[in-house]
């Protein structure tokens, strides 16, 4: 009971430190401890609230290079943030795993707008040979603003991870030679538009990169992930999953 109550009020106290403003009194938990224990299950922020209420939705969209029988073959793009809000929709309790997706694609677009023209450029190229993410990474750097890109590469690994996961979920982890992800936003209707019926959405926005090589992450569980991913797959599409 002890260890209980201990563990209840440090959550407590570290979902106030989280979703306070940033404030000396963070600097009680050391280091990354606070960021670490709240990302990515207890993420919380005031984002949904005026006066910057979330005004657009994010999307990733996945494919991949597979092997097919001796033959190199381009799959389709498969929606993994459709696949994951039909978890949440209609749900009552719905599960964490159903906005995964939606945050790899925002903070990646985050980092992406960040770059400049010319790292954009080389983002969009082909990297998947040996030691392509070395190589990506000393070629954005060429063109400057090395923090821009260390944070830029970062957000793709995690990207990457996730893409990794969906196209081993679909195609099969022996097959899969590389993958691609592209991601979106989209704005909503301005508010002051929102009576208008013939008012429309804003264009939408892309984050255009090239293949890369997959990456798996420690920790991860391919098998667990495919699970879940191929199940709620099939419920939207009965067709099945794609080979």
């Amino acid at each position: 009971m002890t260890a209980a109550v201990l563990f209840v009020a440090w959550h407590v106290f570290a979902s106030f430190l989280w979703i306070a403003p940033p404030a000396p009194i963070r600097e009680l938990a050391p280091g990354n401890a606070l960021s670490s224990y709240m990302l990515p299950m207890f993420g919380q922020s005031w984002s949904v609230f005026a006066p910057e209420p979330i005004n657009g939705d994010y999307r990733i969209q996945v494919r991949a290079l597979v092997d097919n029988e001796g033959a190199e073959k381009t799959t389709e793009w498969v929606d993994a943030t459709e696949v994951e809000l039909s978890m949440i929709q209609y749900n009552l309790f719905p599960p964490r795993a159903g906005i995964g997706s939606n945050e790899v694609a925002s903070q990646l677009k985050t980092a992406f707008d960040s770059l400049t023209a010319d790292h954009k450029v080389i983002a969009g190229l082909n990297y998947f040979a040996d030691d392509w993410n070395q190589r990506l990474q000393e070629k954005m750097k060429s063109y400057g603003d090395p923090e821009v890109v260390d944070t830029f590469i970062a957000k793709e690994q995690q990207a990457l991870a996730y893409a990794t996961q969906v196209a081993y979920a679909m195609w099969g982890e022996e097959s899969v030679l590389r993958v691609q992800y592209h991601v979106t936003r989209q704005n909503i209707v301005p508010f002051d538009k929102r009576l208008d019926p013939e008012a429309q959405r804003p264009p939408v926005q892309n984050v255009d990169v090239g293949w890369r090589g997959t990456v798996v992450r420690d920790g991860q569980s391919s098998k667990a992930f495919a699970d879940v991913f191929q199940r709620q797959y099939k419920k939207i599409h009965p067709e099945g999953a794609q080979q």
